[in-house]
């Protein structure tokens, strides 16, 4: 009982000893992101999820431009579920109408999007044995040149990123809530739109129901498929062919490095192909329980920035949140090996 008792505390001092170092680097963070707060952000796409907010004000229907368009070439169309284009909107209808004053508004959530992952990141990785490692997270969170450019540039990823680590974070123990937070996640940006597998697969190998799976799947869409409602009776061929936009228009990078559908000269649908194939091989993987939740996240995630005809700057950043999670996964099961 004694032995028992002697563990607890050191584990519940180191824990309080690392809770300490992790807040003053996060202050730290929080001072080098301030730099960036009086940088020109006009043209960003957070820029254009104001327009759409005022344009929603003004009683247009942001999906409907595409349809004097086409499905090839971007014209800054509303490519996303509507959830933050709806908030923008709202945050604009209360007289927070200049971009100026609105995307300062708007800092202060990011920044704790920002600022809230890294701490996520730092507590769900940390245990007795790996405390180095939940330090280690920090810093590679919050300084790597992929969320510091995410900062310099104000985009939103920040706040779907941190939806997106707490509901892999919570899946094991509170399922429903982990659902939720990851269709808010989608519902804000769908870049981790092609994770929604894993969920159906890791509910069908626990419970090995269909009937479980399919309400999983439910739970996934509903903020989604709320959110995007009025947009639905709007106009659905202009919402369907926004949010399709993104696995038809031409291939573009921000790297000056091709991906393989390029350099076959594959275009359209049929350059998806190879992303696809791989994607489909990562799922795969998943269902013969070759890696662990955070493992399984983290490559579907490289496959999509490695693969996908798209790759934006802001791209990179959803994978850095996954490394350290990862990792710490990988060092869990080491242990236990050793063991």
């Amino acid at each position: 009982m004694r032995e028992k008792v002697r563990v607890w505390v050191i584990e519940h001092r180191l824990l309080l000893a690392v809770g300490f170092v992790a807040v003053a680097i996060a202050l730290v963070a929080v001072r080098v992101n301030l730099r960036f707060w009086s940088l020109d952000t006009v043209g960003s796409d957070t820029y254009y999820s104001w327009v759409e907010g005022r344009r929603i004000l003004n009683g247009e229907n942001p999906y409907e431009r595409i349809l004097s368009g086409n499905m090839d070439e971007n014209r800054k169309y509303s490519t996303y579920f509507p959830l933050f284009y709806e908030t923008s909107a709202l945050v604009q209808f209360v007289g927070i109408r200049q971009y100026e004053a609105w995307i300062s508004f708007w800092r202060y959530f990011f920044l704790a999007g920002n600022v809230g992952a890294g701490l996520v990141l730092c507590f769900a990785t940390f245990s007795k044995q790996t405390w180095a490692l939940s330090l280690l997270a920090l810093p590679f969170w919050y300084f790597n040149r992929w969320t510091l450019h995410t900062s310099v540039t104000a985009a939103l990823d920040f706040i779907p990123i941190l939806l997106m680590i707490l509901s892999l974070v919570l899946y094991d123990r509170y399922r429903k809530t982990s659902l939720l937070l990851f269709g808010f996640s989608l519902a804000v940006k769908q870049i981790a739109i092609f994770l929604a597998p894993l969920y159906l697969i890791w509910e069908y190998q626990q419970s090995r129901s269909i009937r479980k799976t399919v309400v999983t799947g439910l739970w996934i869409v509903a903020v989604p498929l709320i959110s995007s409602i009025p947009f639905l009776f709007w106009n659905v061929e202009g919402f369907v062919k926004s949010i399709a936009f993104s696995g038809t228009r031409t291939a573009l990078n921000h790297f000056g490095a091709n991906s393989i559908d390029v350099i076959f000269n594959l275009g359209g649908l049929s350059a998806r192909i190879p992303f696809l194939f791989m994607l489909c091989g990562a799922y795969f993987a998943v269902w013969q329980k070759a890696l662990g939740r955070y493992g399984s996240a983290m490559l579907v995630m490289a496959i999509f920035i490695a693969f996908n005809s798209i790759l934006f700057t802001h791209y990179p950043v959803w994978l850095m949140s996954l490394i350290p999670l990862a990792v710490s996964e990988w060092a869990g099961s080491q242990g236990e090996n050793s063991e």
